[in-house]
């Protein structure tokens, strides 16, 4: 669509210059920003341990299974955990905010 197509009220542009949205906004970024840096920390440890520490990584914990081993199944896990804690957090915090916003302009109908 081209500027000239667009009416002198824009409900999507009106609703982006809103306080509410800039506080759905900050709150989104206060949770997904810190907990992006956090999993990638630990995913770069992983991965440096891997690269300059063979020997920690090759360390026997029981049977066959390693240090290196262990740490590479929590990536996975910790994939799952941030998941099941960012859709209980927005479930509770972000959707119902969000939502509401949409009501404004009547993006709920849709």
């Amino acid at each position: 669509m081209s500027n000239d197509a667009r009416t002198d009220h824009d409900p999507y542009v009106d609703l982006q210059g809103s306080p509410e949205f800039d506080e759905l906004r900050s709150r989104f970024r206060k949770f997904v920003f810190p907990m992006t840096a956090l999993f990638l920390a630990w995913y770069f440890l992983y991965v440096l341990l891997s690269t300059y520490a063979p020997a920690f990584m090759s360390t026997k914990v029981f049977g066959n299974v390693n240090i290196g081993l262990i740490l590479g199944l929590g990536q996975f896990v910790s994939t799952f955990v941030i998941t099941i804690i960012y859709v209980r957090w927005a479930d509770r915090e972000f959707d119902p905010r969000a939502a509401a916003l949409a009501k404004t302009i009547g993006e709920d109908k849709r």
